[in-house]
């Protein structure tokens, strides 16, 4: 059972890390392509048309994958997660199937006019088009955060006598304390990667000296763009949704923080330490005296309670696990914002176009969002565990039971195989689409 558990477990976890890759570009993407039509019906300026164009077709890519690596996603609910899906299914299955119904039919279906309508939409709505575009992918993703914070925090629901969960409250999904915060940090996580992106490619065209026009845009956009985004991933998304987990997940929160042992009179906040989980303390650690107290309580001398103070059965499976994840994403995150005021000033004070070595930063900023969002996401399920639906289905209840461990690797393998040759063709047409640049409008220099 411990190897079908594992596996199945690995197996969500390659293919949805793989899938996220590709959502968390395409919804902070669309917001940015919103902008750059905007800008062009404000300025007339062919640029920014030019602009919404090329990103479109890296978005349409983007979502293309996004579709191939997400069908396996819903099968392994019926295959690898059969006893989950059985009770649970009357709640999750009606956001899912509101995001597979309304979101996903309203961005695929103006994805396409927008890419191929603009003569005949023309400017105006074309730019409804490229809109709607932006409406269904962040509605997307709230549908998904929905089902996601109803596993961290179930609501409105009644468990029959059989075990099955049913829904006796539907607003209650809708205005779940977990959902806000949850949204708004991955929207502000996913503009992260999307502005960096598109700053990278500004960067690489300024440093090749090619589509300086566009490069120019480019990382104006992405750097205004990033720094507001990388902000708001700190706070208040950030900070909303850390006093959650306080609130309702304290175990969770004192494993993220690496708290073994509940301090008196304020707790600190950990930058660097490595858990030792033998003798329950954190080795080497460098420590900032009281601040966590404050950040989550606003009070210096609040008691935030350690990992000592539970039952063992409820504490997090892999405590190292969540403890680096939640601080690769804090500490990535930290950078990020570093990072987006230095391009910031030098963009103010007209300098940011000349200045290689920060061009250079940025084009090889590329992966780390990527990097932070994902352990971003590995936070958030890992501090779930042992837990399906948060103190109400464990791991071992939810996994299919005539599925083997063995069927479950096989397939995985195959996953891994399937995904590493569909990751090198993504990588070959983006990169020959960065190539070419935009398609130009006007005589303009490239």
């Amino acid at each position: 059972m411990e190897d079908m558990i594992l596996y199945n477990r690995l197996q969500f976890a390659f293919t949805i890390t793989f899938h996220y890759l590709f959502p968390q570009l395409t919804m902070g993407l669309s917001l940015m392509i919103v902008y750059f039509k905007w800008k062009f019906l404000r300025s007339n300026n062919i640029i920014y048309n030019d602009a919404a164009k090329f990103w479109m077709k890296i978005f349409a890519l983007n979502f293309a994958m996004g579709v191939v690596t997400g069908i396996p996603m819903e099968f392994q609910f019926g295959t690898n997660w059969a006893k989950f899906s059985e009770l649970t299914g009357g709640i999750i299955g009606q956001t899912l199937a509101m995001e597979g119904m309304f979101s996903f039919f309203l961005e695929s279906s103006f994805l396409g006019m927008f890419i191929f309508g603009e003569k005949l939409l023309g400017h105006k709505l074309h730019f409804v088009a490229g809109l709607l575009v932006f409406i269904g992918s962040w509605a997307s993703g709230y549908l998904i955060l929905a089902t996601h914070s109803w596993m961290q925090h179930p609501v409105g629901y009644e468990i029959l006598e059989n075990g099955k969960f049913v829904l006796n409250n539907f607003s209650a999904l809708f205005s779940n304390p977990w959902l806000l915060p949850s949204y708004l940090h991955n929207q502000a996580g996913s503009l992260v990667t999307a502005s960096f992106f598109v700053s990278a490619v500004g960067a690489f065209y300024m440093l090749s000296n090619q589509h300086t026009n566009y490069g120019k845009v480019f990382l104006k956009t992405g750097v205004v763009f990033g720094l507001i985004a990388s902000i708001a991933v700190a706070f208040p998304t950030g900070d909303m949704l850390a006093k959650n987990v306080v609130k309702h997940q304290p175990v969770t929160f004192a494993a993220m923080e690496g708290i073994f042992e509940t301090e008196t009179g304020g707790s600190e906040i950990v930058l660097i330490g490595q858990p030792d989980m033998e003798n329950k303390k954190l080795d080497n650690k460098i420590a900032v005296p009281k601040l966590l107290s404050f950040l989550t309580h606003q009070r210096w001398d609040a008691t935030i309670q350690g990992l000592n103070e539970f039952d063992e059965d409820i504490h997090p499976t892999n405590v190292p696990g969540l403890y680096y994840s939640y601080h690769i994403m804090a500490g990535l995150g930290t950078i990020f914002i570093g990072i987006m005021i230095l391009a910031a000033f030098f963009l103010w004070k007209d300098k940011l176009y000349r200045i290689k070595w920060i061009l250079w930063v940025l084009m090889f900023m590329i992966p780390f969002p990527y990097i932070a969002n994902t352990a971003g996401w590995y936070t958030a399920e890992l501090g779930r565990q042992p837990w399906l639906v948060y103190n109400l289905m464990r791991m071992v209840d939810g996994v299919s039971p005539t599925v083997s461990s063995g069927n479950t690797l096989f397939t995985l393998l195959g996953f891994v195989g399937l995904y590493i040759l569909l990751g090198l063709l993504f990588l070959m047409l983006v990169l020959k689409m960065i190539r070419k640049g935009p398609a130009t409008s006007l005589a303009l220099n490239s």
